[in-house]
């Protein structure tokens, strides 16, 4: 259950942390942990290296291909992500050694549900739509790692926030869904490979039941997160955020009225 929700959510703008988080609050199984969430992301990040192969390739053989303009640009593009992941990688690590449950609520949820959805709306209705991730420069890469890092609260949508300031610096759809997915790789790696430290650490039967499940989750999430980027990659080719948007915007109300009792 939960490796299909990973799955379809993360490269979604809809959050798939906020789904994770809720489905112990609606069923009443046990959370999960951050643990198991962060082990999951290694299947949603196997996804995106295979679907992104090509770029992830220029950027690992830059340094060993001759001079020219797609040398060039495969090099730009992983400093402009290394850059963009660190703001995230300092947020997250102060939110994981003093608070790592401070978010964990399903109001939480439901409110950056609604208010990203917002959020989203504007920039996807608003922005202009020009700009191709060639054209993007530092200073546009550090505002989306700034606004990854607001992901870190449940609800947000690492996605969401990093395609919807794609969207305010004009990138075209796919073009800010794209970086939005490139720009997971170091922090989804970071958050993972954590994760898996502990599992695989972990010692007698309990431990090597521990490291067979998580691979199961593993393999399970990185075909559903596979499906995800291509839908959500054909999708935006011919359609605008609004989809997404609605669906915000409806589970969000759901989860205000259910969590506040309205009558």
């Amino acid at each position: 259950m939960l490796t299909i929700v990973q799955g379809i959510t993360e490269f979604l703008p809809i959050s798939s942390s906020g789904h994770l988080l809720l489905v112990p609050v609606v069923t009443g199984w046990p959370d999960q942990g951050l643990d198991l969430d962060a082990a999951i992301h290694m299947g949603t990040l196997a996804a995106v290296l295979v679907y992104f192969w090509r770029d992830v390739l220029a950027m690992v053989t830059s340094p060993f291909t001759k001079k020219g303009a797609e040398r060039n640009f495969a090099r730009r593009l992983f400093w402009f992500l290394m850059i963009a992941t660190i703001p995230a990688l300092i947020a997250g690590g102060l939110i994981h050694t003093f608070a790592p449950d401070f978010f964990r609520s399903a109001k939480v949820v439901a409110w950056t549900t609604l208010g990203y959805a917002a959020l989203l709306f504007v920039a996807d209705r608003f922005s202009p739509t020009l700009r191709r991730i060639e054209h993007l420069k530092l200073s546009g890469a550090i505002f989306i790692g700034l606004a990854q890092t607001l992901a870190l609260v449940p609800g947000t949508s690492r996605a969401g926030i990093t395609m919807t300031a794609g969207r305010f610096l004009g990138l075209e759809r796919t073009e800010a869904a794209r970086f939005a997915m490139l720009l997971s790789i170091p922090a989804t790696a970071a958050a993972g490979a954590l994760a898996l430290k502990d599992v695989v650490t972990a010692e007698g039967p309990e431990g090597a039941a521990r490291l067979a499940d998580t691979g199961i989750a593993i393999g399970l999430t990185f075909v559903v997160a596979l499906f995800a980027v291509w839908f959500l990659m054909n999708l935006l080719r011919r359609f605008t955020f609004t989809p997404f948007v609605i669906y915000r915007v409806l589970l969000g109300l759901a989860l205000v009225v259910w969590l506040y009792g309205f009558s």
